[in-house]
């Protein structure tokens, strides 16, 4: 029996920001989210570290004008949030910077009480 599709939520500027990077990039990201709301997951999606085992998984990509990244959540079971899709400009290898690290914090918080109100909705609380 196949999944029901998780719908997708763009946390803060996120879709704004996938929208600013190169097109072969956004396909890319796109389709690693897309796999995301079917259940499954993109061979080049690994957990970030930093943030223990809350589901919180990134997608690398690069192309002639640098390494991106896309950084989503599948710890909710209503819906795949989009927490931040950005350029990766650290020059500290592949260490996420902490600006960047910062963002995603503050957005999966974010996240966490949007999941919390989606599912009081569906209970009738």
């Amino acid at each position: 029996m196949v999944e029901k599709e998780k719908p997708l939520e763009w946390i803060g500027g996120s879709h704004r920001d996938l929208m600013a990077l190169p097109t072969g990039v956004r396909q890319f990201f796109g389709y690693a989210l897309s796999l995301a709301q079917a259940g499954d997951q993109h061979d080049a999606a690994k957990v970030l570290k930093g943030f223990g085992c809350a589901g919180v998984l990134e997608v690398v990509e690069h192309d002639a004008g640098g390494t991106y990244r896309a950084v989503y959540t599948v710890k909710f079971e209503e819906v795949v949030f989009v927490l931040h899709c950005f350029q990766k400009k650290s020059k500290r290898g592949t260490t996420t910077p902490k600006e960047d690290m910062d963002i995603i914090r503050a957005r999966l918080k974010v996240a966490e009480a949007l999941a919390k109100e989606l599912r009081n909705e569906k209970t009738g609380r």
